[in-house]
């Protein structure tokens, strides 16, 4: 295994330039050679290996979010998003097992947490602890209103009753930070639903079988059945109801510029792999990639990556600036439409090969198809970019 030196010095904008510069390139060396030569491995036991998860831990790659007081890397949007896109381009698997946890739920844990529960769940995140976020269930996804999880006040607990569906990481978390109803009513800004961190090994909570799916092997999502799950009212993040979750939702524009960094990562791992079996494949006497409509195939792509590239660097400055919804759904559903776009023409460069799983094209193309589903769909990010645009529209007139 590549050593790698995670950078501790920190900036107010993130971690020292250089520093971060040479870790990563450390991190794409190990990237190349440690983790996609583990891909047969991954896909054969449709999980990422306990020792390569042990390396994760130890690189400090749980911990790139977290502030350096609680053991943490504390590096700045930017930084993190890169880090995303050199892991983006091995199995999606590596990145979910730890971008959950240094994602969505380290966002909101520094955005409302106490600092009680910064103490505790972030030292533990860091730490190298799985995360799952438990917000969609059998009847809701991105309609909050119709979520259904109950968590009732009983003393000095909360008592949790619900099923959450297509939990990432749920099969292997130590914590979830779980999305569930502290009134009856629907409540204006879904101030009815509130966000709890739950150990995950709390009786009465049941981990459904992993589903399989169409790709993505090794990252593995299941159903989470909480039965009178009891979890103490310092679970409640930021111990006001209904806050927690206004926080678990300002860590979408983060999650979507994870998400988009992902897909773009694995898009260009699919553009070389097509470039390579182009210039390798003969047909008439010479490579393939001599013929001009393979090569209008890489350029669209080429082209297309660029775009979502710069989308990815304005869209993350934007965001740290301050909030900014439309561009980070923006570059969410661009780069994911263009992963999908791109591993399906190096299926086609690849020809009859491509439909084989024997070469990675066809894996590839089964791995990119959920990043235009999760962290809201490609339709959904049509609906936020649409009413942000109506909403600046009308604040100019």
């Amino acid at each position: 295994m590549p050593e790698i030196t995670v950078p501790t010095k920190a900036t107010a904008a993130g971690m020292d330039a250089e520093l971060f510069d040479t870790f990563l390139d450390q991190l794409r060396r190990y990237v190349r050679d440690r983790l996609i030569p583990a891909e047969p491995e991954v896909i054969e036991a449709n999980r990422v290996p306990d020792e390569i998860i042990g390396e994760m831990r130890d690189l400090g790659l749980f911990g790139l979010t977290t502030p350096e007081v609680y053991g943490g890397s504390d590096l700045s949007l930017t930084q993190y998003i890169r880090v995303i896109r050199e892991l983006g381009r091995a199995a999606p698997a590596f990145r979910a097992i730890m971008a959950i946890g240094t994602g969505m739920v380290t966002t909101a844990l520094k955005t409302v947490g106490t600092e009680a529960q910064k103490q505790e769940w972030l030292t533990r995140l860091c730490g190298g602890e799985i995360a799952s976020f438990g917000l969609t269930e059998p009847d809701s996804g991105s309609d909050a209103a119709g979520l259904k999880t109950r968590a009732v006040r009983d003393g000095g607990d909360y008592v949790l009753n619900g099923t959450k569906r297509y939990i990432t990481n749920s099969p292997l978390a130590g914590i979830g930070l779980i999305m569930a109803r502290t009134s009856t009513e629907n409540l204006p800004g879904n101030k009815h639903v509130s966000a709890f961190l739950v150990n995950m090994n709390t009786p009465g909570i049941t981990i459904g079988k992993p589903d399989a799916k169409m790709g993505q092997r090794g990252a593995l999502i299941a159903d989470v059945i909480l039965e009178d799950v009891r979890v103490p009212a310092s679970a409640l993040l930021g111990e006001e109801e209904g806050a927690g979750f206004a926080a678990a939702m300002k860590a979408l524009d983060p999650g979507r510029l994870s998400v988009g960094a992902g897909a773009l990562g694995l898009a260009e791992r699919a553009l070389d792999t097509g470039i390579r079996y182009a210039t390798e494949r003969k047909a008439f006497g010479e490579p393939i990639a001599n013929f001009q409509l393979i090569q209008a195939m890489l350029a669209d792509s080429k082209t297309e990556l660029y775009a979502a590239e710069c989308m990815m660097w304005d869209a993350c400055a934007r965001t740290e600036r301050g909030r900014a919804s439309l561009e980070a759904a923006a570059f969410k559903m661009f780069a994911t439409e263009t992963c999908g776009r791109v591993t399906d023409r190096v299926v086609q460069i690849h020809g009859g090969a491509g439909y084989l799983a024997e070469y990675e094209a066809e894996r590839l193309f089964r791995d990119a198809r959920v990043y235009r589903i999760y962290e809201g769909t490609t339709q959904i990010q049509q609906l936020v970019i649409a009413k942000q645009m109506l909403r600046d529209f009308a604040a100019r007139t």
